[in-house]
């Protein structure tokens, strides 16, 4: 079995400036740490993860806690994950996934017990009661998403107000003067999940600055029934040919077909704008105008945060909000422009 001290002989050092590479808690100069990988690499050494521990009183693994509840729409949340994984990875460390809704003694759980460095936190609520708990754990956390107060934490998020204003802006200049937002679940609006408030405020201020008038139907099943009935009021709130924003990314493909059943053709009858990733609207037939969540670039710079907060010589950045940029992609759902 390969040791550390076969790397240390390999690389021609001494076996404590091998501790020193993997665990980083000493400067090593670049030559000397090439060295000791190339000998790892070599020898195919895999070092031994409890004993690392011990050693460095680090577990090189990130938690990262997405509660997946009711309305949670799962498949939107592996951009996410992978981009949060293959980030951690290339830090070296490993991601635990805790879904299980345990609220605040979930994230006791995770930093008493040891068995992280740092937390990511999804599903924000505005008044999420695990946030005065996560901001007196020893380990960093940060947020992806803004709840109304972080206790101090750094956030990271779409700007989703200005997403309700590029929704809306593409709408008005579809030459549309009646948008209706089709909502969320029912369960997503109980809970006050974030995003919802910051978008319909920021759909809102754009609707009212351009005189438009702006109806929402909410909340919404993301089912074939639910996105039926929500069609057939959003037909009858918006006239003839109605402007239709779509912020629930489950319901996108559903409001679709309903609109086709009714014999409604998005894009040549009326528009539509969904808030969705690329690879959702791309996938809807006609192909959808969407606002994208951007949900890599969230959980990459989330990740950066996070290990400038691990690594004691890196100054954490002051601004605790930091919001992505949303980019409208226009697609087939949206009216030419008069």
């Amino acid at each position: 079995m390969v040791t550390s001290r076969d790397v240390a002989r390999v690389a021609g050092v001494s076996q404590s400036t091998v501790s020193y590479v993997m665990s980083g808690r000493r400067s090593i100069s670049p030559e000397t740490r090439k060295r000791v990988l190339d000998a790892m690499e070599q020898l195919t050494y895999q070092p031994n993860a409890g004993a690392r521990a011990l050693a460095s009183q680090r577990t090189q693994v990130i938690g990262l806690v997405v509660r997946f509840r009711p309305g949670a729409d799962t498949t939107g949340l592996l951009p996410f994950i992978e981009t949060i994984a293959g980030c951690a990875r290339a830090e070296d460390h490993d991601v635990l996934l805790v879904t299980a809704d345990e609220g605040s003694a979930g994230l006791t759980r995770l930093a008493g017990r040891a068995l992280c460095d740092a937390i990511v936190m999804m599903d924000i609520e505005a008044e999420d009661p695990r946030i005065p708990v996560a901001a007196t754990l020893r380990v960093p956390v940060i947020l992806i998403g803004v709840p109304n107060d972080s206790a101090g934490l750094h956030c990271v998020d779409v700007d989703f107000a200005e997403a309700g204003r590029l929704a809306v802006g593409e709408l008005a200049a579809a030459g549309h003067d009646r948008i209706v937002v089709i909502g969320h679940a029912p369960e997503v609006v109980a809970r006050d999940i974030n995003f919802v408030r910051r978008f319909q405020r920021g759909a809102t201020a754009a609707a009212e600055g351009r005189g438009m008038a702006l109806e929402v139907v909410s909340p919404v099943q993301p089912d074939r029934a639910g996105a039926e009935a929500a069609v057939d009021r959003a037909l009858a709130l918006g006239g003839d040919r109605p402007g239709i924003v779509v912020p629930n990314s489950q319901a996108v493909q559903l409001v679709v077909q309903a609109l086709l059943d009714r014999g409604r053709v998005p894009g040549r009858d009326l528009s539509l704008v969904g808030l969705c990733t690329d690879a959702v609207a791309e996938a809807c037939a006609p192909a959808v105008t969407n606002v994208s969540l951007e949900p890599r670039d969230v959980s990459r710079r989330a990740m950066e945060i996070l290990f400038r907060l691990l690594d004691r010589e890196q100054t954490p950045p002051e601004q605790l909000v930091e919001l992505i940029p949303p980019r409208l992609t226009r697609r087939q759902t949206t009216l030419p422009a008069p």
